[in-house]
């Protein structure tokens, strides 16, 4: 198994787990964070070196990433497994899988490229480089259906994961939040590269914001020792050692839960704010080279999870040039005060709830099961 960032490693863990319950004695090799190592993973490298995102930043990283692999595949050519599941991460597993396929090793890909929102040529190189493809939203294994790839929906597990009822109040009890906060969650990214194109824009945001509310409580979760320095770094070049706000070390989901909105850059971390039911904007910010690059390609007026699956902008997105701090706290504050979107949201939000919630783990494990029916019998 190989991941790239911590959704894929909680995807990855709880895969594990599921797995061990029908084969208790399975081994598991490759690449993953400390979620998966927790559930028995031996890693051979670590997940952070995948970490990037962005056509400039992977270019810069480019030749390390591919010797990476190509030791990678060596050693699990080696190894010898009964099946490869790449968690995620396209950009280096799809080159790793279809090595791994013209070796005879059975490969199943977790988690779709976002081939309905851009690249979608990628659907012909997917088939020539995997045996399986798990998706985690429905209109996605149609798409597959319709290619001839063989494809199962196994719905999100973010949405196993988090109850369907309110956790406002528990949530902000736990942290001593008193109710008379304001509070904002504000989430740059779970990568270094995220952090250093964001950090600066998200406390300038703050900033701003703390000017227009009342007793406003500042929530940042950091994923990691080095990306906290990194947004501590930023804190310092704004001078904005005054600003109420606290530094989670992870307890993203914590920050959301309390939260009266969210500033989230684009990817899981949207979806886990919807199935919390919370008002948010959406932003991002990339390399100038690979923002030309994406907004050429892309095929979707929306880029965030909540809006992909509503099929329309339940919540506001400022990208790129667009993500400016006056913007930014400006959209932040509109819909604080918009009682209409703060009584739909919700109604929205519980229904892509309802779609995604499968019992993830347990239907991604039966769908591999059969490629380990040896072992299994």
């Amino acid at each position: 198994m190989v991941a790239g960032e911590a959704s894929g490693d909680l995807l990855g863990a709880h895969l594990i787990a599921a797995l061990r319950t029908h084969l208790p004695d399975a081994r598991f090799i490759g690449i993953g964070g400390p979620k998966m190592e927790s559930q028995g993973l031996s890693s051979l490298y670590p997940m952070e070196r995948l970490a990037v995102r962005g056509y400039a930043e992977v270019l810069r990283h480019y030749p390390g990433l591919l010797r990476m692999r190509h030791n990678l595949k060596r050693a699990l050519i080696e190894a010898r497994p009964q099946l490869f599941i790449g968690v995620d991460a396209p950009d280096f597993n799809l080159g790793l899988e279809a090595g791994l396929k013209r070796a005879r090793v059975p490969v199943v890909h977790y988690v779709s490229p976002s081939i309905w929102a851009w690249r979608g040529g990628r659907i012909r190189a997917i088939a020539g480089a995997v045996d399986h493809v798990l998706t985690l939203f429905p209109f996605e294994a149609q798409i597959y259906a319709k290619a001839g790839i063989a494809a199962t929906y196994v719905g999100h597990p973010l949405a196993d994961l988090i109850p369907e009822q309110d956790q406002t109040a528990s949530t902000r009890a736990q942290l001593r939040i008193g109710p008379e906060r304001k509070v904002i969650a504000l989430l740059p990214g779970s990568r270094q590269s995220e952090l250093r194109y964001m950090a600066d824009t998200f406390i300038a945001t703050a900033k701003l914001l703390a000017q227009r509310i009342d007793q406003p409580l500042f929530l940042v979760p950091l994923v990691s020792r080095e990306t906290r320095e990194i947004f501590e770094s930023a804190l310092y070049r704004a001078n904005a050692g005054e600003l109420p706000l606290t530094i989670l070390f992870g307890h993203a989901r914590d920050a959301l839960a309390a939260a009266d909105i969210a500033l989230v850059a684009s990817g899981t971390a949207t979806l886990e704010a919807a199935l919390l039911k919370k008002p948010m904007v959406i932003t991002y910010k990339m390399a100038e080279a690979s923002w030309l690059l994406m907004r050429r390609m892309g095929y979707l007026p929306y880029i965030g999870l909540p809006n992909v699956l509503a099929g329309e902008f339940l919540v506001p997105e400022l990208l790129q040039h667009d993500a400016t701090a006056e913007n930014l706290a400006q959209a932040l504050h509109n819909a604080l005060g918009d009682s209409v979107v703060r009584a739909r949201l919700p109604q929205r939000f519980a229904a892509i709830h309802r779609e995604l919630k499968r019992n993830t783990a347990e239907q991604a494990a039966r769908a591999v099961l059969p490629f380990l029916a040896p072992a299994a019998a």
